[in-house]
């Protein structure tokens, strides 16, 4: 197997992930979305299958398109991304398949936002429909909080922060819960506890174990399927009516704070998922042809993976 790892920067989860392939002697070559070229000319790219570890949405989800085009197999699949990285998307997934989440509304001038907002009731939630760790989600208490909110949004560029995604506050007890998915398995889940209304652990929040079984596990798991299943973290959040809803289902997750946590080994359930993963045969992407020639990467990535990748990146040795 050709393997790869799109990545952006080497957090700890990736220097994790590496550690355990390099533990295994298994050959890999790390692939920089900052540094790739793709010529689209070309249709054949020297991997067999791909680990999408990178930090930007953006750069993951065409570098993605491109590979799944030329016949890789991508893990997480593009359209998993595409799912998981955009809120609304996600959202019409889980309601698809008749997963619990919260009630949203959508709205696409501040007027109407506002119309929105009151329908649910004070506290509403806002948040960015694209966006991570917490960035950008407020909670609005009243309408003067909402109006002001709202106006900010309507001065920025981004035409993203004219799409306002609305969701009802849920008064959690204190803590969410994190579920871990690899394939069709439901690994391991923690609780994440904040003084603050969002429990992120990037925002500080302290992690506990969770069990899996039950409820936790059973949730997760159809998240996953949801939205097209593979490598998932799944949100989940507690009513004070004792019931369990998805908030979100992340597709590059973080889970440097969970593995002492849960006692699981998530880096190694990661990889042996990835390398029981059996290469495409054929290009499956509508649009393109399956009967066309085999071709080369680009000068420009030869280049790239003639003189500094392979010098740099062999089984055992990644630079950081």
């Amino acid at each position: 197997m050709r393997l790869g790892m799109l990545c952006s920067r080497i957090r700890v989860e990736e220097k994790l992930l590496i550690t355990e392939l390099n533990r295994r002697g298994v050959c890999y070559e790390r692939i920089d979305d900052g540094e790739i070229v793709f010529d689209l000319a070309q249709r054949e790219l020297p991997f067999d299958v791909v680990l999408e570890r990178s930090i930007s949405f953006g750069r993951s989800l065409y570098t993605l398109q491109v590979l799944e085009a030329r016949g890789v197999r991508c893990i997480n699949r593009a359209a998993v991304v595409a799912t998981c990285g955009d809120k609304l998307r996600t959202t019409e997934a889980l309601l698809r398949a008749g997963v619990a989440t919260p009630r949203t509304l959508l709205a696409f001038t501040p007027e109407a936002a506002i119309e929105a907002i009151e329908t649910l009731g004070y506290p509403a939630v806002l948040k960015p429909v694209v966006g991570s760790w917490g960035r950008m989600v407020t909670r609005v208490n009243d309408r003067d909080a909402a109006e002001a909110v709202l106006e900010q949004l309507d001065v920025l560029g981004s035409w993203q922060q004219h799409v306002y995604y609305i969701q009802e506050h849920i008064a959690k007890p204190g803590r969410d819960i994190r579920a871990f998915v690899v394939g069709d398995e439901p690994i391991c889940a923690i609780y994440r506890y904040s003084d603050h209304w969002i429990t992120n652990t990037a925002r500080g929040a302290r992690a506990e174990n969770c069990s899996i079984e039950g409820a936790v596990g059973d949730l997760a798991l159809r998240a996953a399927q949801a939205v097209g299943g593979g490598i998932l973290a799944v949100d989940l959040l507690e009513t004070h009516d004792g019931r369990l809803l998805v908030n979100e289902v992340n597709h590059t997750m973080e889970f440097r704070n969970s593995i002492d946590t849960t006692g699981v080994n998530i880096p190694a359930r990661i990889i042996d998922y990835v390398l029981n993963q059996e290469p495409r045969t054929q290009n499956l992407e509508p649009g393109f042809s399956q009967s066309v020639a085999p071709i080369t990467l680009s000068v420009v990535a030869v280049s790239l993976i003639q003189n500094v990748l392979v010098p740099l990146f062999t089984c055992s040795f990644v630079r950081f």
